[in-house]
């Protein structure tokens, strides 16, 4: 990998970091946290526009789409955004998202037949291991549901990789563009159904929020994503995603620098079980 690649992929694990604070910020301003993820889906499928022009897939791509687009568009946003929404500690939540991984190497072995190593299988056991222990912590008493939700986020996330996997012929922006609006369709639906009058939560938010969620949109979803599959184009995934591990590093920075949020020893203790055994499935075959 070049030195630019390197800086590069270190600029988008600290933007997929910069998510978790930044999401948090702009529930603080009393923006319902549904309705936030409905904003930064549409902004994704606007943006997109452009690239996607409304191609229809053939039929085979259908099924792998929708399930894409309902697992990453809606149900990652749903239960990311009511996490850190319910969250008192944001960095808990930063780490809990790690689960993703070891539940995107569980779908693919039972979906897509792909052998789990005992290796893999250790890490995976640790990894969980090191959520439980946070779990535990007497500070977070009040955090079960953050964590729970997160857990349940990844469980999403994780499935969204597998059925990103029959659409690896078709363009990314495509598939995200596709994800984008189906997302905003379903968020805004459940928005006026659970989060009230549809209207005045829009005009209530202020500039400062909507510049947050646009960078959500533009900056995580759009630059972070599309750039880890441009990435993905020109080395093997195994050469780029272990740097996948530094995202809930630069969070957690993050998270202190913005929240003066300092995490307890456990949390530190699970955190580097958790990333530690992230790291290193990302780096087995």
């Amino acid at each position: 990998m070049t030195i630019k690649h390197y800086f590069w992929i270190i600029l988008i694990t600290f933007l997929f970091g910069s998510a978790y604070p930044v999401q948090k910020i702009i529930f603080n301003e009393s923006v319902p946290p549904i309705l936030m993820g409905a904003l930064r889906m549409l902004i994704v499928f606007i943006c997109l526009i452009p690239f996607w022009k409304f191609k229809i897939p053939k039929r085979k791509y259908w099924f792998p789409l929708l399930g894409f687009a309902i697992f990453m568009g809606v149900g990652t946003n749903f239960f990311m955004n009511l996490s850190i929404y319910n969250a008192n500690i944001v960095s808990p939540t930063i780490i809990g998202s790690q689960l993703a991984i070891p539940f995107g190497i569980l779908f693919s072995s039972i979906f897509l037949g792909e052998n789990v190593s005992f290796k893999k299988w250790f890490f995976i056991l640790t990894s969980f291991f090191g959520i439980i222990l946070i779990s535990f912590d007497p500070e977070l008493k009040n955090e079960k549901v953050a964590l729970l939700l997160i857990s349940f986020m990844a469980f999403f996330y994780g499935g969204s990789q597998v059925f990103s996997r029959y659409l690896k012929d078709l363009n990314v922006t495509q598939t995200n563009a596709f994800m984008g609006l189906t997302g905003f369709i379903i968020l805004i639906l459940i928005s006026i159904l659970f989060e009230g009058n549809l209207y005045t939560n829009i005009i209530n938010i202020n500039l400062n929020s909507w510049i947050l969620i646009m960078h959500s949109a533009l900056l995580v979803s759009i630059v972070g994503h599309m750039s880890l599959f441009y990435l993905y184009k020109l080395y093997p995934v195994k050469k780029v995603f272990p740097f996948y591990a530094l995202f809930p590093v630069f969070g957690i920075l993050q998270t202190i620098l913005i929240f003066k949020e300092m995490p307890t020893l456990i949390i530190l203790i699970g955190g580097i079980i958790v990333i530690m055994s992230i790291y290193y499935l990302n780096q087995l075959d």
